[in-house]
């Protein structure tokens, strides 16, 4: 099939899934070619035994059905009757002093808790919490690219006219700076470790506390594979067809126009348009043999900051941790070197919350660490140095929440590792980054003014596109979702047919 209408996918994660979905709804004939065996590219679960561990949804923000994305994962069937868990308290920090920070979902609740913990710091703590309540009702969901926009649009933007100063405010100013207007040295501290992303705008704090304090950001009982499934059903009854273990090699190119794929296996594919939900790097060093990128992408690849890669150390174990704080952030007072890095930090988090996950009386516990790429290359020249060093990390991390959760270790059943290159391996991702790059504040100003950080075409090549987390920067399931929904709103506007988001409409 090689007409206008026909659209190959590269990659079946949420992305990859969105594009197909309301490529379907809109009368385009699509696949999509995904290297592993199921759904969902890094928004996934697995089980152990009788444990799942989710590596994805911790929270989901556009869970308020009111909200414009809730509008959105209804229309791909994301969360259907799925119970939505909105906490009482986000998460906690603990400061080697003792003294602790909770955020408190209510903003109210949390203003009146951190007055207490800092009298000091009372107009700025005042001022923050003003800040969410503000952003909290605030619908950022565009319902149509930029691109497409006209003056029928405007009421829409004027909808975000109240908001954009405190916007403005917090969005120019990046966390490490904001934390440094705290004359309270535990609380600098404390909000630090809430946040530990010195280089992101202090606006993604203030957004991220408004959507809990809007109810707009709860968590999907059954988690990350389970809403990657619900999508996949979506896709396949809007008459999709998905080849796993397809893993795409090359993107076919003629006459500097994308024609087709080819596949490990050595089969060729070819359509009219070709769209990579893949990894960013892999799409264009790799499949296309780094041919066609401009000065500005290849800065981005050479320089822009990234999530770092992250060490996941999950266990399944014999113990109900339902009535104890969800998720806590220890600040340490002597880092520990685990998985390659100065760890300043442990946290872990259960889910007592979600019965799906674990036997009953029994509990998933999983903690995250910043880690490196290099580090973890560098041991899997020797498997067996490699799985040593996975099984030392295990061990730290067990003496650690041993002192916090007594009689810990020993209800120990089930302990998984994953490391970044196994995040490369099952999802191609690049380094095994898991979120993309991060939103400096400069990305956030252009975003403001309405303008693309990085570009989803690559100059001189026809009949090609990007979507996904390597678009746009910040990460995160919403961004993946629009990503999709927008490029196929562009191609109905090229063809001349009329968007729409039902097959009844």
């Amino acid at each position: 099939m090689m007409d206008d209408l026909s659209i190959i996918i590269i990659g079946g994660g949420i992305a990859g899934l969105s594009t197909g979905c309301y490529g379907q709804m809109n009368g385009y004939h699509t696949e999509i070619f995904e290297l592993h065996n199921q759904p969902g590219g890094l928004c996934t679960s697995w089980t152990r035994k009788q444990y799942t561990f989710d590596g994805c949804l911790h929270w989901l923000v556009g869970t308020d059905p009111q909200n414009g994305m809730n509008r959105y994962y209804h229309e791909l069937g994301a969360l259907g009757d799925t119970k939505i868990v909105n906490h009482d308290e986000f998460y906690r920090v603990v400061h080697p002093s003792g003294k602790t920070l909770i955020l408190y979902t209510d903003a109210d609740r949390l203003e009146k808790h951190i007055l207490e913990l800092d009298p000091l710091d009372a107009p700025l703590i005042k001022e923050m919490c003003r800040a969410i309540r503000r952003l909290s009702k605030l619908n950022m969901v565009d319902s149509k690219p930029r691109e497409l926009m006209g003056l029928s649009d405007l009421p829409q933007l004027f909808n975000m006219l109240p908001a954009l100063g405190t916007m403005k405010k917090f969005g120019s100013i990046t966390m490490a700076d904001y934390v440094k207007q705290f004359k309270d040295p535990v609380m600098r501290d404390l909000i630090q470790g809430a946040f530990d992303a010195p280089d992101f705008p202090a606006l993604v704090l203030i957004l991220t506390l408004a959507f809990q304090h809007g109810r707009n950001a709860g968590y999907p009982v059954g988690g990350s594979l389970r809403f990657s499934k619900n999508i996949e059903k979506r896709y396949l009854d809007l008459g999709g067809k998905i080849h796993y273990n397809a893993r795409v090699v090359k993107i076919l190119v003629e006459n500097d126009k994308a024609v087709g794929v080819q596949l490990e296996n050595g089969e060729v594919h070819r359509a009219g348009r070709i769209v990579s939900a893949a990894d960013g790097y892999n799409t264009i060093f790799n499949m296309l043999e780094g041919k066609y990128i401009d000065d500005q992408r290849r800065q981005w690849y050479a320089r822009h900051p990234t999530f770092q890669p992250i060490v996941m150390v999950s266990f399944g174990i014999k113990q109900d941790l339902s009535n104890t704080p969800h998720q806590v952030t220890c600040l340490l007072d002597r880092p520990l070197d685990m998985a390659g890095e100065k760890q300043h930090s442990l946290g872990w988090k259960h889910y007592g919350y979600d019965p799906t996950l674990a036997p009953q009386g029994k509990s998933v516990v999983e903690v995250m660490l910043g880690s490196s790429y290099e580090f973890w290359k560098d041991l899997s020249g020797d498997s067996e140095h490699y799985e040593a060093e996975k099984k030392n990390v295990a061990i730290q991390v067990m003496d650690f929440l041993e002192t916090r959760l007594p009689g810990f270790k020993e209800s120990i059943e089930v302990v998984d590792v994953a490391t970044p290159l196994t995040f490369e391996r099952y999802t191609g991702n690049w380094k095994g980054i898991w979120e993309g790059w991060t939103m400096t504040k400069d990305d956030f100003v252009k975003t403001l003014q309405g303008q693309k950080t990085i570009s989803d075409v690559l100059p001189g090549l026809e009949s090609f596109f990007m979507v996904g987390q390597w678009t746009t920067p910040g990460g995160g399931v919403p961004p993946a979702v629009t990503s999709g929904r927008n490029l196929i709103q562009l191609f109905c506007a090229w063809d001349k047919k009329k968007f729409t988001t039902s097959l009844s409409e």
